[in-house]
């Protein structure tokens, strides 16, 4: 859907990014096919392929901020968002960021858990991507959009935002 909509429909580097990508069954319980990207990052062309797929598609909107849900949007999200001038958020798993943060649980499709982002990391009117490695329940990908979308309501009515 996203390559035929996006002009990449018979994109060679899509063929080589799936073949990348390791299937591993039954992980982490019964009934997943869990898609591991770490061999993909094992495949230097394949790795750059995927970040240019992404730089191409995003390049040209506005976008400020690069938020990386912990861990692997930690190995997208800054190259992405170095590519397109923007700033790279971390979202956390508790207890992992230093000094003052704003948490945020969820519910996953085998359990709790929670996210976690510095206090003043975003400002209002900034505009957001969210770079995750899949969308099961999502979410994740909820919690993400609460936390940043709260942190800047705060910051827009405290004005004590960092920055």
């Amino acid at each position: 859907m996203f390559a035929a909509e996006n002009g990449l429909r018979g994109d060679p580097r899509l063929q080589a990014i799936s073949e990348a990508i390791r299937v591993v069954p039954h992980f982490p319980k019964p009934g997943i096919m869990f898609q591991d990207i770490t061999t993909l990052l094992l495949d230097p062309k394949a790795f750059k392929d995927t970040v240019d797929i992404f730089v191409d598609r995003y390049r040209d909107m506005g976008i400020s901020v690069v938020a990386g849900v912990e861990a692997r949007g930690f190995m997208f999200g800054p190259p992405i968002a170095l590519a397109i001038g923007a700033k790279f958020v971390p979202l956390r798993k508790p207890r992992k960021l230093p000094g003052e943060v704003i948490s945020e649980a969820y519910v996953l499709e085998y359990g709790t858990d929670c996210l976690e982002m510095h206090v003043g990391a975003v400002q209002p009117g900034e505009r957001s991507l969210i770079i995750d490695d899949l969308v099961a329940t999502g979410g994740t990908l909820s919690a993400a959009i609460r936390l940043l979308v709260y942190e800047m309501q705060i910051c827009f009515l405290s004005r004590t935002c960092g920055g």
